[in-house]
């Protein structure tokens, strides 16, 4: 049996690119990488290695970079043009992402919203810098034009229906763990704007954000969230924590910033019975959380965490 691909034309950030010839990519290509991807990690667990049990979908998509930009620093945003229309995705779900002529497979959290590849099939990932092949790859030679292959996974994600029940949510970020944590927010967003334009879909309740980072040129797409809360102020609130600040802190931030980390009470005072709680960040901060949360006396099952390695 044989994968088909679509190859697709060149195009620039915000054109319509179309489809042309199919590329061809067969299940022992797949197999292959999946392979290769174990036996060069043995030091360091592999993506595919630590997500070996998780749901995927069985769709892999060709995908062309349409956009190229530094969010921070150390982290490059993408935006991925991906044609295929089997292509779908839960916000706070990511892909394996494959690169020709490189063996390891990565794993990337879409940072975008589902409405985003809805209307224009785009998503977008952001992407730190470290000396794993495949950040390295989208740090050094990615570029305009470059083409990828993407597969959807991952059993964390925000995706409720229009009967189901209002829920709050209570959003912990800690570095690049912002990225799920963000598509959902912007998923949120959207399901206010339906409910605000139609007057039907699903009611969502409030969201709080908090989000920690080392300093403020680490917290990614504060403008973008800084956005959401200016249009919704009474639905979406941040707060930013930066725990190694050496700079003055902008006016425009000053508002949202705490020195220091997040609290365990902070995150207290919002528990409900109506909220659940989605933490993504390094495996130490999700396990304290997550277990903080239980022993307050959460439901498990509305405790949802991602450990981002």
């Amino acid at each position: 049996m044989v994968v088909v691909i679509p190859r697709l034309l060149r195009g620039s950030v915000g054109a319509i690119c179309t489809q042309a010839a199919p590329l061809r990519l067969t299940p022992s290509a797949l197999r292959h990488l999946t392979r290769s991807s174990v036996m060069k990690s043995k030091r360091r667990p592999d993506h595919l290695e630590r997500t070996a049990d998780v749901v995927r979908q069985e769709v892999v998509s060709a995908a062309k970079v349409c956009g190229v930009a530094s969010e921070s620093p150390s982290v490059k945003r993408l935006r991925l043009l991906v044609a295929d229309k089997d292509f779908s995705f839960k916000a706070g779900q990511w892909v394996d992402f494959f690169i020709p002529g490189v063996s390891v497979v990565g794993g990337f959290s879409i940072c975008s919203s589902p409405r985003l590849l809805e209307q224009e099939r785009m998503i977008e990932l952001a992407v730190k810098h470290t000396n794993h092949p495949p950040a390295l790859w989208i740090h050094s030679q990615c570029t305009l034009d470059s083409e990828v292959a993407v597969r959807v996974g991952g059993e964390f994600f925000f995706d409720p229906q229009p009967a189901d029940a209002s829920r709050n949510l209570v959003l912990i970020a800690g570095g690049v763990g912002i990225n799920p944590l963000l598509s959902i927010l912007r998923h949120a967003a959207d399901l206010h704007r339906e409910r605000a334009s139609k007057g039907r879909g699903y009611e969502m309740g409030t969201v709080r954000l908090l989000y920690s980072a080392k300093d403020t040129s680490e917290l990614l797409f504060k403008k973008n969230i800084l956005d959401l809360v200016n249009e919704f102020p009474e639905k979406i609130a941040c707060s930013f924590h930066v725990t190694k600040q050496t700079t003055q802190i902008s006016a425009d931030l000053r508002p949202y910033i705490t020195e220091g980390r997040i609290s365990e009470k902070e995150i207290r005072d919002h528990i409900s019975k109506e909220t659940l709680f989605y933490i993504c960040g390094p495996p130490p901060m999700t396990d304290f959380f997550s277990k903080d949360l239980e022993s307050s006396c959460v439901p498990r099952e509305h405790i949802c965490f991602e450990k981002w390695w």
